[in-house]
């Protein structure tokens, strides 16, 4: 029976092999924990066909003067570390979880908030069963989520632990890793870290994280001693082992009361502030990487036009040198990234920079600058982790 059994195990992985590979069919929505070996759960890892990181990044700088320029962007398949990234709340998905089939909107936001690091990094961005903007938007007015609210645990953080457990045995071979995660994706990242990286063996790897538009808590004038014990909050750009963390407002619209980011938290803590453009001062002109039209997940409203008169602009990005400034704050039990717009009557460029979600009735003011976030300072975000690869490389 035993030779029998071999015989035919045999002769089945043979018939596979000669069929040739098949596709995976999607897991089961409801499935408790999802086997990430497969391509299909992933945006972006190197060797995908259909890598949603490849994409054209280019943009168009715009000077003070109204001059524009062409910046191309490149990629760096040499990259000497690894990025690995948690998206925000972005599927229009109609339950309370998003399913395992992405779309549109999951691969705008990975073209928006994480394919440039790729110039400085390999790029790992999985798939996962979020919370979804249906739900998040019932409850401003938006239509009930479709089905029954699933079980407690299934899907969110889990689906990242699993995704992060099979990088880490499968791809990172001892190399250094930034985690990066916004919104929804950022707490998860920020939980990730706490559980899974802080005084375990994987703190070796551990380059930086950055956690934004979602609070980290430290004690007042303190860069330890809150969501972390160990890991501090970054203060020079060749540091590793820190985070980055920030929440942004607009400087003439400062927190409401009641607003969702930023607030003090339990025992006199904090929301931390870490200013990309300015990590010691805290106070700097960030290097923005805005989308030419549209915002995250298409709750901004419209863009206004770049420049006066207006002028067709042919990339994805605009860079925009010097138009806005940004500087921690804490103020009315708030800690925030203030952004400020330098308008300049002599200057062709828009005074107007949005970035507040738009309901039916005005501007959601308790998400303050949510939306953009990460474009604001993405240029920083990126210079900052290449020093911090050199530094971890010992160069």
């Amino acid at each position: 029976m035993i030779r029998y059994v071999a015989a035919l195990a045999a002769a089945l992985g043979a018939l596979s092999l000669a069929s040739g590979p098949t596709l995976a069919a999607p897991p089961d929505p409801l499935v408790a924990r999802a086997d990430y070996s497969a391509d299909e759960l992933w945006l972006c890892r190197p060797g995908l066909k259909d890598d949603k990181c490849r994409v054209n990044l280019d943009a168009t700088v715009i000077e003070g003067s109204g001059r524009m320029t062409l910046e191309r962007f490149a990629p760096n398949p040499e990259a000497p570390i690894d990025c690995f990234f948690v998206y925000p709340t972005v599927s229009l998905d109609p339950g309370y979880l998003s399913d395992w089939s992405p779309d549109r909107m999951e691969f705008d936001d990975v073209r928006l908030q994480f394919a440039r690091f790729g110039s400085v990094c390999r790029t790992f961005a999985p798939l996962y069963r979020q919370f979804t903007l249906t739900a998040l938007r019932a409850a401003s007015g938006g239509a009930q989520p479709a089905g029954e609210r699933p079980p407690q645990g299934l899907g969110g953080y889990q689906d990242v632990v699993d995704a992060f457990s099979w990088y880490m045995q499968n791809e990172n071979k001892g190399r250094g890793v930034v985690l990066i995660g916004h919104s929804q994706g950022a707490g998860l990242v920020a939980r990730l870290i706490a559980q899974e990286i802080e005084g375990k063996p994987a703190q070796k790897q551990f380059v930086s994280g950055v956690i934004l538009g979602s609070s980290v808590m430290v004690p007042p004038g303190a860069d330890t001693g809150g969501t972390y014990k160990q890991i501090p909050l970054c203060r020079r750009e060749d540091q590793t082992g820190c985070v980055i963390s920030y929440v942004s407002y607009r400087d003439t619209l400062p927190p409401p009361a009641g607003a969702r980011f930023g607030r003090s938290g339990q025992n006199g803590q904090v929301a931390a502030c870490v200013n990309p453009a300015g990590l010691a001062s805290g106070r700097g002109e960030p290097v923005s990487y805005f989308l030419t039209e549209g915002f995250l997940n298409g709750s901004g409203g419209t863009t206004p036009p770049w420049v006066n008169p207006a002028k067709p602009i042919s990339t994805p990005f605009v860079r925009t040198p010097g138009l806005i400034s940004t500087e921690c704050v804490s103020k009315d039990g708030y800690s925030y990234l203030s952004v400020h717009v330098n308008a300049e009557p002599s200057d062709p460029r828009t005074d107007v920079v949005a970035g507040e979600i738009q309901r039916a009735t005005g501007p959601d003011l308790s998400w303050g600058l949510h939306l953009i976030d990460v474009d604001h300072s993405m240029g920083d975000l990126v210079r900052i982790v290449s020093r911090q690869a050199r530094a971890f490389a010992g160069g």
